[in-house]
């Protein structure tokens, strides 16, 4: 990797966090109000009867109530499952307990259905750190997004969830960082 490029990504991605630590309780009910509506406006435009979304830690863009939503209307939800090798598993998570996974993310209990079980559903959503004005994404270092993205041979779309000031000019960019077909903030809904 470009040490000037690591720099720069590792930089970016300090300023992102602190950002996210110093919001209020009310800002982030307030984008949460927004991420989900958002988001099942992108469910109902895509007619999608199955998803995969990630949970979210308490820092990151709260994706809790977009995923009840659409349990609550029997649409499967996939939840990703980091694995030592850099790859995700998936799984449902019908157990309905959460772990802390080797990431550091939640992760749900249920039944591993394995790498390949993303290939079946008809929207991705998926965390990052920023998105710039091409859609490429910057994620949060450990490149298990990028790696799954990158090895879909029929990918649907996938949509990242980032606060408004999270949609950034550029991003620096290495050979293996996937791109997203749109962005969800808490106000806007961007497609590429």
């Amino acid at each position: 990797m470009d040490s000037d490029i690591e720099h720069r990504k590792r930089a970016l991605r300090a300023e992102l966090r602190e950002r996210r630590h110093t919001m209020t309780a009310a800002e982030r009910d307030a984008a949460t109000a927004g991420f989900t509506e958002n988001l099942q406006s992108i469910v109902l435009d895509l007619s999608a009867r199955s998803i995969s979304c990630y949970l979210s830690s308490p820092t990151e863009p709260n994706t809790r109530p977009f995923v009840n939503w659409a349990e609550a209307r029997g649409i499967r939800v996939l939840f990703p499952v980091s694995r030592d090798d850099g790859l995700l598993d998936w799984t449902v998570g019908e157990e309905e307990t959460e772990v802390q996974g080797i990431s550091g993310a939640p992760e749900p209990q249920g039944e591993l259905l394995g790498p390949i079980a993303i290939n079946d559903v008809d929207l991705i959503i998926v965390p990052a750190a920023a998105i710039d004005q091409t859609g490429l994404r910057m994620g949060w270092g450990r490149g298990y997004f990028d790696k799954t993205l990158g090895s879909m041979e029929k990918c649907p779309p996938v949509y990242a969830v980032v606060y408004d000031n999270e949609y950034v000019d550029e991003v620096p960019r290495e050979v293996h960082d996937q791109p997203v077909n749109g962005l969800v903030t808490p106000t806007r809904i961007v497609v590429f």
